[in-house]
């Protein structure tokens, strides 16, 4: 009979490998270094009302929403709302700059977090996936950067 802890674990595991496998910043990894990228994150869950992040503070991680809904604020005014599926935080992962907005939960809300170190442990071993994971963001950069007319 399995280990409860151990089956726990496992279930753990694939949900933070679903989680990730979902957001697009992932999804040219193959379904192996999505399993190997979630061993590195870890599932929290954020009693309602609770800042995930705070504008200012230095940012140490990326965040994928599993369930629950956060809102993105700056200086008091709504910028987003976000769901389950969607993520915030992924400049974190390359950089230590300050949080650009707060981020605050509106439920009780289960997340993914990856930090910065835990991204780079897992790059240093599949370097490869680097270049995917930047096709990613650079398409997301593009796709929200204002257009000229604008």
């Amino acid at each position: 009979m399995p280990h409860p802890v151990a089956s726990s674990a496992k279930e753990g595991l694939k949900e933070i490998a679903a989680g990730l496998a979902s957001a697009p910043l992932f999804a040219g990894l193959s379904a192996h270094q999505v399993k190997r990228l979630a061993g590195f994150a870890k599932v929290r869950d954020i009693d309602p009302d609770t800042f995930v992040v705070k504008h200012g503070d230095t940012g140490i991680g990326f965040y994928l929403i599993l369930a629950g809904h956060v809102q993105v604020r700056r200086s008091g005014r709504v910028l987003a709302r976000l769901g389950p599926g969607e993520f915030f935080g992924e400049l974190a992962l390359f950089d230590g700059r300050t949080r650009s907005a707060d981020v605050v939960t509106l439920e009780p809300t289960r997340v993914v977090v990856l930090s910065r170190w835990e991204f780079w442990g897992f790059a240093s071993e599949h370097p490869t996936m680097l270049r995917t994971i930047l096709q990613a963001m650079a398409q997301r950069l593009q796709e929200s950067a204002p257009s000229p007319s604008q």
